[in-house]
């Protein structure tokens, strides 16, 4: 039974069916020839979205669209540049720096990189900047956004897994901030070599400026990560205060949004968070299939009985999420793989903590990997230049991430410095 699950799963990707559809056609197909009555399918979805803290990914997504709509993405592109325009290549490093600025809003990276290459990749490529370098640059560090919190998927692997959502939050920081570090190295080194522009540099009162103008997006990021560690507020109330947030700021202090606009930004959050729950739901019920079939018990089993060497184990796991990335999407992998692959980890001693700052890693990194890579194709949208061309340029850059990846595996520290140091 277990085939005709896989084969109609695997034929509906390579149809380009949406992966919704891929995971819910598979599982129907498997109902329907195992004789399972239909009412499975809505009982198993309804169970997989049914979780409190599922709440506050609806609330994170319409906070980051009413910020960004509100006039916040300009201000940080500004400030980077202000920081970074006198430096060779200063504009692709502000590019960077915006993402990992934004990464505190949106928490998803296709967000980051339409947000922030809408404006960016114009500019870059008006001032002289490769098309394919501008592309790549946007769609590389638009990938911080799920490593640094707040982030989607660290709360999706949080409801997995009941982990805390605090401590998963707080896990991502350092690794985010060395992904993004590495990229903005690379990128200078690209910068010097090509001879990039640079500009004059700005005064201490036009960077001063410039940070007040991020201020207030500076301290959305803090009021929720730290309400959530502290235990002000759970994830799901975090979410709302965010959104009555976003609400104000766009209002009274950046004026750009009105009843008209706020009412288009409800729209696109909802359709968002619609997709993004049916994903849920049919990932659940998939799960649910896989777990009849005890294929979870098989891969653990196989993997044991292969090695129990911690070390032979992440290895193992980093390649099978790798290949996963590059063609499944970030969420429906989580939420197909993770549960699995915990339970292995676990029994092979390594904290699940780590481990979970591992999976997404692994997993974001196929967004910008072909076939698949999302943030590739839109980065090349928005760019205007063929897919093949923003490949080849991201790739330096995803060199620098699977080098992230391998200094977090190798040293937990890197994940459980802060949440040892502010929740243990």
């Amino acid at each position: 039974m277990i085939g005709v699950l896989i084969i109609v799963f695997i034929l509906c990707l390579l149809l380009r069916f949406p992966i919704a559809f891929a995971l819910g056609l598979s599982c129907l197909a498997y109902i329907l020839v195992a004789g399972i009555p239909l009412v499975v399918l809505p009982m198993k979805m309804y169970s997989g979205i049914d979780v409190f803290v599922l709440l506050s990914v609806p609330g994170f997504i319409l906070a980051g669209n009413l910020m960004n709509h509100g006039g916040l993405t300009e201000k940080i592109i500004a400030f980077c540049n202000r920081l970074t325009g006198h430096i060779r290549g200063g504009l692709a490093l502000a590019n960077i720096g915006a993402s990992m600025l934004f990464a505190g809003i949106s928490g998803t990276a296709v967000s980051d990189t339409a947000s922030i290459g809408s404006v960016m990749i114009p500019a870059m490529k008006k001032e002289g900047y490769d098309a394919g370098f501008s592309c790549a640059v946007t769609a590389a560090s638009s990938t911080v956004g799920p490593i640094i919190p707040p982030s989607v998927p660290m709360i999706i692997a949080a409801t997995l897994s009941g982990l805390s959502v605090g401590k998963l939050f707080l896990a991502g920081a350092i690794p985010g901030l060395l992904l993004g570090g590495g990229m903005m190295v690379l990128t200078y080194l690209i910068a010097l070599r090509r001879q990039y522009p640079k500009y004059p540099k700005s005064s201490w009162r036009e960077i001063a400026r410039g940070f007040i103008d991020t201020f207030w997006a500076l301290l959305m990021t803090l009021i929720i990560l730290f309400g959530i560690i502290g235990g002000v507020f759970t994830p799901t109330e975090a979410s709302v205060i965010a959104v009555v947030y976003a609400l104000m700021v766009g209002k009274l202090v950046y004026k750009r949004l009105n009843f008209r606009n706020v009412q288009v930004i409800i729209l696109d959050s909802m359709k968002t968070s619609a997709s993004l729950m049916i994903l849920i739901g049919f990932a659940n019920l998939f799960g649910w299939i896989l777990i009849t079939e005890r294929l979870p018990q098989m891969i653990s089993s196989g993997i044991l009985d292969f090695t129990q060497n911690k070390y032979l184990v992440l290895l193992l796991i980093n390649l099978l999420l790798i290949f996963v990335g590059t063609f499944m999407e970030t969420i429906a992998a989580l939420l197909i793989l993770f549960p699995i692959l915990l339970k292995v980890a676990v029994t092979v001693g390594i904290d699940p903590i780590h481990f979970a700052v591992i999976a997404v890693l692994n997993l974001i990194i196929g967004l910008t990997t072909p076939p698949v890579g999302v943030c590739l194709f839109v980065a090349s949208s928005i760019g205007k230049v063929s897919i093949g061309t923003v490949s080849k340029a991201s790739l330096p850059f995803l060199l620098v991430s699977l080098f992230v990846l391998i200094l977090v595996s190798l040293f937990p520290e890197l994940s459980l410095f802060l949440p040892q140091l502010f929740m243990d």
